[in-house]
This record gives structure tokens, sequence and C-alpha cells, in this order.
């Protein structure tokens, strides 16, 4: 969806049915792309479509389907990468592109203001993008479910408290975007997650953990 107003695309790339996103100021026409992790020919052939360059690059975290198509996003576009410090070790790609992120910072992408939200738990470094009403969760929450948690370096308690302090107190009329198009909707508003979602409805941490499979 692009509007007068700001430019957002979601768009569906890859075997894993991936979201990759891009976001920009129709004034300045800058955009950043968020999570390349396929197809990048395509991402760019989007903005360019669109009459966008690309500024400005954000991962939600570090796994392969999400950051595999950095390097060549920077071939295209010498390009900042903003990413969370506690995933930064863990891309392959050039020092200096980076931008370690310590959480709650705001990056601008032309006039926008992009805030910056650390919900560790499915990687310790894991992201939320806070823009125009959007949330671009990445693999933190999905529309009725939320990231796994059982992987290396995931962490069942750190995703509740996420989705517990991080999440769920931002407005009932955000919208949630997901890094994968695991429902048949593919976003949904804050307020249908709370109250349609039960990794987000868990009231306590038990109830979390039994969802999740641990005992």
């Amino acid at each position: 969806m692009a509007t007068a107003d700001f430019y957002f695309q979601q768009l569906e790339l890859g075997p894993m049915q991936n979201f990759i996103y891009l976001i920009g100021d129709p004034q300045t026409r800058e955009a950043a792309v968020v999570d390349p992790g396929w197809e990048v020919p395509s991402i760019l052939a989007a903005a360019g479509r669109d009459g966008y360059r690309l500024t400005a690059a954000f991962v939600t975290h570090h796994h392969f389907d999400h950051v595999q198509g950095l390097a060549e996003v920077l071939e295209a576009a010498d390009v900042p990468i903003y990413v969370h410090r506690d995933d930064a070790p863990l891309l392959d790609v050039s020092r200096s592109s980076l931008r370690p992120m310590a959480g709650g910072e705001t990056v601008s992408v032309g006039n926008f203001q992009v805030t910056l939200i650390h919900t560790p738990g499915h990687t310790p470094g894991s992201q939320c993008l806070l823009v125009e009403g959007r949330l671009l969760s990445g693999d933190t929450l999905f529309v009725r479910a939320c990231g796994r948690c059982d992987l290396p370096g995931s962490d069942p308690a750190k995703l509740y408290e996420s989705l517990d302090k991080k999440l769920r107190p931002l407005d009932d009329a955000t919208i949630l975007c997901p890094g994968h198009h695991y429902a048949e909707a593919p976003t949904s508003a804050l307020k249908e997650e709370k109250r349609a979602n039960p990794f987000l409805r868990a009231g306590t941490m038990q109830e979390f953990l039994r969802l999740v499979g641990y005992p």
C-alpha cells in the first residue's frame, strides 16, 4: 500500500512466505528496506518502479531468511543497516555498514521517524519497527501466533516479556505487519491480536510457557 502521506509496500518473496517491506517518504522519495532475505532484484525493481531510492536497511533479527540479501542490497546502494547490537555480530556484511542499536532509538527515513523496539526472545537481538501506526514485527509476533522460542539463542521467558511489556501496551489501532505470511490475513489490527492471539493474551509467564510447549 502506498498513500500520499507514507510509502508502504509489503512484498511476499521467497520459499518461506517471508514478508519484506519497503517504507518511505513520498516527498523526498527516500525509502528503506526491511528484512531483505530473498529476491533482491524484485525488491529493487519495486522501489525503482515506484520512484524511490534506497537510503537505509533495517533488520528485525539475524536469521538467514531475513538477511541473506543484505550484501546484494549493499552492492546496489551503499546504505546503513540498522540492527540490534546483540544480533549485529551474526551478520555477514561489512562492519562499516552496520549501525548497531540498543533499542528505543528513532531513525529517520525521509521526514518519517522509525522507532526501534528491542524485543528479545526469538533471538537476543530481535527488534520491531514502529512507524506511522504500523508495527513491523519480524518473527516476534505474527497474526494469531508468535515467533519460535525453541531455537539456538531463543528464550521463551524473554519473548513473553517482550510481548507483555513492549507490544501489548501499544495502541489498539496499530497495524501488525509480521515477518511471514503464516495466517489467512497478511496484517491485523493490534486490537484484534490482543483479543484473539493466545500468545499475546497470555496473562502470566506460566500460561505463555504452556502455550509454547514448555513445562
